[in-house]
């Protein structure tokens, strides 16, 4: 997706590490690491909104990153990684570059984007397929909710990451208003489902852009799967 001028991300200023940071040579692609506790596993929803949140907070935490430019310009790609309560813990004091996003019981950690060839073997080593919470009770709806195309049957994994395109494309291209707004009052954050009439009818009016899937996992490529919608 390609930067427009309500984007909140900075040009690179010379203060910018090059070393530390070089011209990306391969793709990018930004790591969500959601928490999926054996024992007392977030519900679905929870799950699926903090990884959403955990994505944008990267981005409003450390706003100056070089990668962030680029990746935003090309698929911006997500990795939305599983880690049980132990592991998550670990990765979270081995990697203090991190933004954590927290809702009900739901935890997730965002990072900046990697050239996905050279992902530190910690977070490499972590599933990505396969991911699945429990339903749970659907969260209380809030002004900023994320509208999903429930008739898709996506995993947890694939709507986590769905959702985080949705919710990264609206604070990209979205109304500055909205998107001040949404981050004084706290960044709450809930998940409507919506089967594909009502998807189809509700996009026409999303306050973000609909996101439609490149089809590499899971679902038909083109399949249109999220939204923002602000009330």
């Amino acid at each position: 997706m390609e930067a427009t001028e309500n984007d909140p991300i900075p040009e690179t200023t010379a203060e910018t590490s090059v070393e530390e940071f070089p011209e990306p040579t391969g793709e990018l692609v930004q790591p969500i690491i959601l928490l999926v506790d054996r024992e007392e596993p977030c519900p679905e929803d929870s799950g699926i909104a903090v990884a959403a949140l955990a994505s944008v907070s990267a981005l409003l935490a450390n706003p100056r990153h070089p990668y962030w430019r680029p990746w935003a310009q090309g698929a911006f790609a997500k990795s939305v990684r599983r880690a049980d309560a132990k592991m998550f813990a670990k990765v979270t004091a081995e990697f203090p570059d991190h933004a954590l996003a927290e809702i009900g019981t739901a935890k997730a950690l965002g990072f900046a984007p990697i050239q996905a060839d050279s992902l530190p073997k910690r977070l490499a080593k972590l599933q990505v397929s396969g991911t699945t919470l429990p339903p749970g009770d659907p969260l209380d709806s809030t002004p900023v909710r994320i509208v999903l195309n429930d008739s898709l049957g996506m995993s947890t994994g694939k709507a986590a990451a769905q959702a985080a395109h949705a919710l990264f494309a609206w604070v990209l291209e979205g109304k500055p208003a909205e998107l001040e707004a949404w981050r004084s009052g706290g960044c709450a954050l809930s998940i409507e489902r919506a089967d594909s009439k009502m998807f189809t009818k509700n996009a026409r009016t999303a306050s973000g852009p609909l996101i439609h899937d490149a089809g590499r996992t899971e679902i038909t490529p083109g399949s249109a799967t999220a939204f923002v919608s602000v009330h």
